[in-house]
């Protein structure tokens, strides 16, 4: 009888002790997209928009805030090089390219980012929904993005390589 009560106060012991442990244990941190990202072409698909020679995005990443520095060469834009500033807490974020102004809300799903987009170029009005993903240990960036405006809609799947 001794025996079986010393094992029922172990097991209690033991599981005040787990319970104790996972109480330690840090909350989920938040993905980091910090770092340099470069387009893979052969894993990219633009859609019906052509495609440009190449994108590089940094992104900086201390949250809730996140910079992306974009440098895109050659296709129909040609040459472009543009800043973004975001928050991850869901407020308004307004950006601009050139004379068109971007406002864009950015929440976390899980662990991902999901955004939508509205702004124009010139007489072209959009919105755009996005879902960025990180996979393969934090080496692939993948950002869907669903493209509505005016004229139709469609989606595109930019694929972005860790530098």
């Amino acid at each position: 009888m001794y025996g079986i009560y010393i094992r029922q106060v172990s097991r209690v012991f033991a599981f005040a002790l787990l319970v104790l442990a996972l109480g330690l244990v840090p909350a989920h941190a938040k993905t980091d997209f910090t770092g340099t990202w470069k387009v893979n072409a052969a894993k990219t698909d633009f859609g019906p928009m052509p495609p440009p020679d190449s994108i590089v995005e940094k992104i900086t990443h201390e949250e809730p805030n996140i910079k992306v520095s974009v440098a895109q060469t050659g296709g129909a834009q040609g040459d472009m090089n543009y800043d973004m500033a975001y928050t991850t807490d869901g407020k308004e974020s307004v950006n601009k390219m050139g004379d068109n102004e971007f406002k864009t809300v950015l929440k976390w799903d899980g662990d991902d980012l999901v955004g939508e987009t509205k702004g124009a170029f010139g007489d072209f009005n959009f919105t755009a929904k996005d879902r960025w993903t990180l996979s393969d240990g934090g080496k692939t960036m993948t950002v869907t993005r669903h493209i509505s405006s005016d004229q139709g809609e469609f989606d595109m799947k930019l694929v972005f390589d860790k530098q």
